[in-house]
């Protein structure tokens, strides 16, 4: 079935949550399999962040159990995400956004906002990249959860940016608990928040794009 509703609120506001959506067990050993190779790379890589103070993005792999058909083939988000795109959708990025104790508020920005068209950087085009997210650890307001301006995907990059600053638009919070699902247009802006514990907070994301 076709999530309408959810389809006009990514459309109209740039995201969506679908609360307690995937099943605990493949995220739970996801989580078990993912933590000693996080912890690695978090020990080696402890004094070079790859997205700015004590934050950090891994690939995670495709084999089980960090990959399960219930991340990539779940009838409600494939619905939306063709809904928003078209039915030869392609997965092309499986990673993991980390920020640790240490990490700070991001500037608010956009991802993958490179143009189609260089010489109309703010054309208004059809979605065609989306963010499929969801936490390996319950995401709290304690350890950084992503902050979003709504509607700012509909909005020139210099129109946004003075709407947040001005407060017209403001940033706002997306805690998830453990099997909700963050599905978001990468245009809207957003930015990531400090980690305040000592728990790596682990987003994973497959991004979907057209074919």
């Amino acid at each position: 079935m076709i999530r309408t509703d959810n389809i006009r609120e990514i459309q109209d506001r740039g995201y969506c949550v679908l609360s307690a959506h995937l099943p605990l067990d493949p995220i739970n050993d996801c989580r078990e399999a993912f933590w000693p190779v996080l912890l690695a790379h978090l020990k080696a890589h402890s004094h070079e962040p790859n997205r700015g103070p004590g934050r950090h993005f891994l690939p995670m792999p495709f084999e089980p159990p960090c990959y399960a058909p219930a991340f990539f083939f779940d009838p409600d988000i494939v619905s939306i995400v063709r809904g928003l795109m078209d039915d030869r959708v392609v997965a092309d990025q499986w990673g993991c956004d980390v920020p640790v104790r240490g990490s700070v508020y991001q500037e608010a920005h956009e991802d993958y906002r490179r143009p189609l068209f260089e010489e109309a950087p703010d054309l208004h085009l059809p979605i065609y990249i989306l963010a499929v997210s969801f936490g390996l650890v319950r995401i709290a307001p304690e350890n950084g959860p992503i902050e979003i301006a709504p509607g700012t995907h509909r909005m020139s990059r210099a129109e946004a940016r003075r709407a947040i600053r001005s407060g017209e638009i403001g940033l706002h919070p997306v805690p998830l608990e453990i099997g909700d699902v963050l599905i978001r247009h990468p245009w809207t802006l957003h930015r990531g928040t400090p980690n305040i514990t000592d728990t790596p907070r682990a987003l994973v994301t497959v991004r979907y794009v057209r074919r």
